[in-house]
């Protein structure tokens, strides 16, 4: 791998706008390109936090990449927004389990059950407006350079993995993420 392709991978994996569960002692981090409305990346959310409570040193980069309109856009940017609350994880979880098509509604109601405080999110979302649209361009890049053609797409160290997989295959990817580290 050239040095250019490992200074991509280290700006992909320590973005800083971008939402991270990294524990103490991580060895391995996995970037998860995902848009709260695709089927595939609402599957792969319960594969992730098996992942991360089966392997305690695995950290786990979300790069929200909004394919979906702009529905997907408005719950991208709030989710990311949701981070000055240290909502994310939680307000991720109940947008990644909302049945149906995201919605300005469904985003609320997410966020409702999520315990994140709705006006304070849209104070955070106006004030970190920048920030929040720079990540997502970012982003939006590097899928661009790694070829992505959708989401969900996962990172695996130097690994990349188009579409869902199982916790099986992942923790195989992560295996040899070790060994290549």
């Amino acid at each position: 791998m050239s040095e250019e392709a490992r200074r991509i991978r280290r700006e992909i994996q320590n973005d800083p706008g971008a939402p991270t569960v990294a524990p103490k002692g991580y060895d391995v981090t996995v970037v998860f390109f995902t848009d709260y409305q695709c089927p595939y990346c609402r599957k792969m959310h319960p594969v992730l936090d098996a992942l991360m409570r089966e392997d305690p040193k695995v950290r786990v980069v979300y790069r929200d990449w909004p394919i979906f309109g702009a529905d997907s856009v408005n719950a991208a940017k709030a989710a990311m927004a949701s981070q000055y609350q240290k909502k994310h994880t939680a307000f991720n979880a109940a947008l990644m389990q909302t049945s149906g098509r995201i919605t300005p509604q469904a985003i609320r109601s997410a966020a409702n059950r999520a315990g994140v405080d709705w006006n304070r999110l849209q104070a955070d979302l106006k004030t970190n407006a920048a920030t929040i649209d720079r990540t997502l361009a970012r982003t939006s890049r590097f899928a661009a350079m790694a070829r992505l053609t959708g989401t969900p797409a996962v990172m695996v160290g130097p690994y990349l993995i188009p579409g869902a997989v199982d916790v099986a295959t992942l923790k195989e990817a992560v295996a040899l993420a070790r060994k290549a580290n």
